[in-house]
């Protein structure tokens, strides 16, 4: 599939699957993060629909980048590490990323969510540049 070692490396481990791309699948995949992205930044709602509608956003873009390099994966925060091999994302992002998607695991198994509209706002400009990006990956497929 790719030529990254270490999405090969995650292959054989498991974490990733070798499937190739489907046009229709990241298709839909973008529109979903489209939508969730202009719902995240409607201030009438609540922190954590606006956090949940950003973070989905950005793993849809996400998944796509990996579906785009030719693998799948199962374990969502596999999903945002890998950006920084499919995707013009660097470590610091990867990091944001990574904090978003803890955040989002204590609001949906402890109930606890902090509003952080800093941590939102730099979310939700991370899943905007990526989104641009991925885009542009799909129109070569």
């Amino acid at each position: 599939m790719g030529g990254n070692e270490n999405l090969e490396n995650l292959l054989r481990s498991g974490g990733l699957k070798a499937e190739p791309p489907d046009r229709r699948e990241c298709e839909g995949l973008m529109r979903s993060a489209a939508d969730r992205l202009k719902d995240a930044q409607t201030a009438s709602l609540s922190f954590a629909g606006r956090f949940d509608l950003a973070y989905n956003a950005a793993h849809a873009i996400a998944l796509t980048a990996l579906r785009l390099s030719g693998y799948r994966s199962d374990k969502r925060y596999l999903v945002f590490q890998c950006l920084v091999h499919t995707a013009d994302v660097n470590r610091v992002e990867a990091r944001l990323l990574a904090l978003c998607h803890e955040r989002r695991n204590l609001a949906e198994y402890e109930g606890y969510m902090d509003d952080d509209e800093p941590l939102l706002a730099q979310l939700l400009q991370i899943a905007e540049q990526l989104s641009k990006q991925v885009r542009a990956q799909l129109t070569c497929l």
